[in-house]
């Protein structure tokens, strides 16, 4: 074999690529690379879902940052992933998650009012799911906060915090509202784990803000019982303020009411 041929054949299996026809159980079986050989601006987020494919289970290697990664720079790529995955869950919800049954954004006593509208308002928790997601991607994609993928400008820092605040709603109303689901979600991909620890890790959710109990994977009658309400019977409301203590600027804009009278 000619030195040439050699170069061809190295560049042909270095190639990280789903070609077509490839069938599902064949998808991803690329050796797995140092963070060090993936050498693209793509290099941190193509990092992260090969581990997540490796063991997914295993948060806690996961989210560990690595020592030449910027630690921001690793969890504007985390959040990235987990919107990317939450649209999965969004899949399963829909044929539960109807605008009949869950005609209002709850969780666990909750009610939150979207702010995609031209003023704020309540909207289905579908709606406000799907909201949440579009928009959290977009903040992520907007070259004007975030111009590269290799550092974070200090300013756009404090747009993790809001983000997480509100994508940690997502998981609340699918746990509180469609059990079921959530924990078959959980089950399969421990994205919830996950995103909890990056939480936790970097400060993005305040602790009173976490509603899900920690051993979520277990049944809990007397949760259950504490936590759900008939969404059909008018409950007393109470405007409260959830201000962002952590930055200067509070970039969460919607409006959260009790339904519980507390």
């Amino acid at each position: 074999m000619s030195s040439s041929d050699t170069i061809q054949s190295n560049t042909h299996t270095s190639l990280r690529r789903l070609y077509p026809g490839t069938r599902l159980e064949s998808s991803f079986t690329w050796p797995i690379e140092s963070l060090d050989g993936l050498d693209s601006s793509f290099g941190v987020h193509e990092y992260i879902q090969q581990m997540i494919r490796l063991d997914k289970s295993n948060v806690q290697h996961i989210i560990e940052l690595p020592e030449s990664i910027d630690k921001q720079v690793w969890q504007f790529e985390h959040l990235r992933q987990v919107c990317l995955e939450l649209s999965l869950l969004v899949v399963a919800l829909e044929p539960e998650c109807t605008i009949e049954n869950c005609p209002e954004m709850k969780a666990d006593g909750w009610l939150y009012l979207c702010a995609a509208h031209p003023s704020t308002q309540s909207c289905p928790a579908i709606d406000y799911i799907i909201h949440t997601l579009d928009g959290a991607a977009m903040l992520l994609n907007n070259s004007k906060y975030f111009p590269s993928r290799i550092s974070i400008p200090e300013p756009s820092l404090k747009h993790f915090q809001s983000i997480a605040r509100r994508l940690y709603r997502v998981f609340a109303h699918a746990y509180f509202h469609h059990r079921e689901i959530y924990q078959s979600f959980e089950n399969e991909t421990y994205l919830y784990a996950r995103f909890l620890l990056l939480s936790e890790t970097y400060n993005l959710i305040p602790p009173n803000l976490v509603t899900i109990p920690n051993e979520s994977n277990k049944n809990n009658d007397d949760m259950d019982e504490r936590t759900e309400y008939n969404r059909n019977q008018p409950q007393q409301r109470k405007y409260s303020s959830q201000q962002n203590n952590n930055n200067n600027e509070d970039t969460d804009t919607e409006t959260v009411i009790s339904v519980n009278g507390e």
